[in-house]
């Protein structure tokens, strides 16, 4: 009986040791998800492709202007801008419009989702924005 009683608690060990290293495994996994987002967030935007240099100082005296001005900007040079550096512009004025416009801001965020693949920079950042906007 007694080394019945041993053999249990031995197999309840090693289930208990198996869900623990498994819970482990996907805290592990989360956690490097997580910096793989920061690091995402960590792009200067000021260096990625699709927009000609001489719009940036126009670019960030619409953001100082207000969100009807960076509008107006995104509407006037749109046929300027090519992804990635568009999509990150667009996300900005989408975090920018959020509290007064949700509806524009989801809608805008949706058109970068569906034309972001995972491989551009501006992945990570949608990815962490996602839950704000879906």
């Amino acid at each position: 009986m007694t080394k019945l009683i041993s053999v249990l608690i031995i197999l309840v060990v090693v289930f208990c040791g198996y869900h623990i290293f498994r819970y482990w495994q996907q805290v592990e996994a989360e956690r490097s998800g997580k910096k793989q987002v920061e690091a995402g967030t960590a792009v200067n935007p000021a260096t990625l492709a699709g927009m000609p240099s001489q719009l940036e100082a126009s670019l960030h005296a619409a953001k100082q202007e207000g969100n009807a001005a960076f509008r107006a900007w995104l509407k006037n040079y749109d046929s300027v801008l090519q992804d990635p550096r568009r999509a990150w512009i667009e996300l900005e004025f989408c975090v920018a419009i959020v509290r007064e416009n949700p509806a524009e801001a989801r809608r805008i965020f949706a058109e970068v989702k569906s034309r972001t693949p995972p491989s551009s920079p501006v992945w990570p950042w949608m990815k962490s924005l996602e839950r704000s906007f879906d």
